[in-house]
C-alpha cells in the first residue's frame, strides 16, 4: 500500500491560517478530501495520513470527521494541549478514535528551549501508553534541542517532519547533516521525506539541489525509517503533487523493491499502525 504520510486539509480563513503569507497566494483557498482524492489517484497513492494545521483541539475533531467519511484517510496526527493539565481528559475523550495515530505541536514557532520545558515533556510522557506517536516539526536550528528532547523519552515513537527543514535555499548542509546523523542514532525516530521544496526557492529549485539532502537522510535513517510525504497542499507553491511523488520515486529507484516499498508506505503503515 502506497501511503502519503503527511498532508493537510483546511477551509481557508486568513486569520486561522495567518502563516500562509503573500508568497503563498496559490494556496489561499479551501483544500478538502475531494481535492486530495483527485491528486492521490493521479499519483498512484492508496492512502494518506492527515496532519494538523491549526493548534486547537477542534482541528483534531475535524480531521477525524473527515477520516470517518473517507476511507482513503488511514490516520490522523492531531493537536491537543500537550503541556496542559487537561491533556489526560482530552486523551480520554478521544480514546475510542481508532484513526487518531499521533499528535503534533508547531515547535518551529516556539522560542528556543521549548522542548526542554517540564510541562511539555510531562505531556509527551503520556503518549506512549496511549499508543500515540509524536510528530516533530522544527527548523534545523532546533535539532540539538530535539536530540535532548528525544533522549528523555526512549519508549516514545517520534517522527521527524520535513527532514528538519534544512537551509536548502542557500545550499547549507552543516551543521544540519551532522545533527541529523546524531538524531538518527535513536532507533525510536523515523523521518518524513516531505516539505523540502518549500525550504528551497519556490520558483528556482532543482532536483539536483535536493539530492544531497535526500542522500543524507537516507544514509542516516536507512530505508526502514524513512517515509514519503507530500506536504500537500503546501507543496503546491513550488511543485505539483504527482511531480513530488515522482521525484521521490526517482530518487529511491536504485534501492531494492523492498526498500522502495518501505519508504513509499511500509514504514508509515508500521509506525502509525495504519
Amino acid at each position: 500500500m502506497v501511503i502519503d504520510a503527511h498532508h493537510h486539509f483546511w477551509s481557508y480563513d486568513p486569520v486561522e491560517y495567518g502563516w500562509i503569507d503573500d508568497r503563498m497566494n496559490k494556496i489561499r483557498r479551501n483544500f478538502l478530501p475531494e481535492d486530495l482524492r483527485v491528486e492521490i489517484n493521479s499519483a498512484g497513492v492508496d492512502g494518506v495520513v492527515s496532519v494538523q494545521a491549526r493548534q486547537i483541539s477542534e482541528e483534531t475533531d475535524w480531521l477525524l470527521e473527515h477520516a470517518l467519511e473517507n476511507d482513503f484517510i488511514k490516520g490522523v496526527v492531531g493537536w491537543l494541549p500537550i503541556a496542559s493539565d487537561g491533556l489526560d481528559a482530552e486523551l480520554d475523550r478521544l480514546s475510542g478514535e481508532t484513526k487518531l495515530k499521533g499528535l503534533r505541536h508547531v515547535v518551529q514557532g516556539e522560542a528556543a528551549g521549548f522542548l526542554d520545558g517540564a510541562d511539555f515533556n510531562r505531556g509527551i510522557s503520556r503518549l506512549a501508553d496511549r499508543g500515540l506517536t509524536y510528530d516533530i516539526l522544527i527548523f534545523e536550528r532546533q535539532l540539538e534541542e530535539t536530540i535532548r528532547f528525544v533522549d528523555r523519552h526512549p519508549t516514545q515513537s517520534f517522527i521527524l517532519d520535513h527532514v528538519a527543514k534544512p537551509l536548502i535555499g542557500t545550499n547549507e548542509r552543516e551543521p544540519w547533516r551532522s545533527h541529523i546523523r546524531e538524531l538518527a542514532r535513536r532507533e525510536n525516530v523515523t523521518c518524513k521525506i516531505s516539505g523540502m521544496v518549500t525550504e528551497a526557492d519556490f520558483h528556482h529549485w532543482s532536483e539536483e539541489q535536493l539530492r544531497p539532502y535526500l542522500e543524507s537522510v537516507l544514509d542516516a535513517f536507512g530505508s526502514g525509517r524513512l517515509m514519503f510525504g507530500s506536504d500537500w497542499p503546501v507543496c503546491l507553491v513550488a511543485t505539483g503533487y504527482r511531480q513530488w511523488a515522482d521525484l521521490v520515486r526517482r530518487f529511491i529507484s536504485p534501492l531494492s523493491t523492498g526498500e522502495q516499498a518501505a519508504i513509499m508506505g511500509g514504514t508509515a503503515t508500521r509506525v502509525y499502525t495504519l
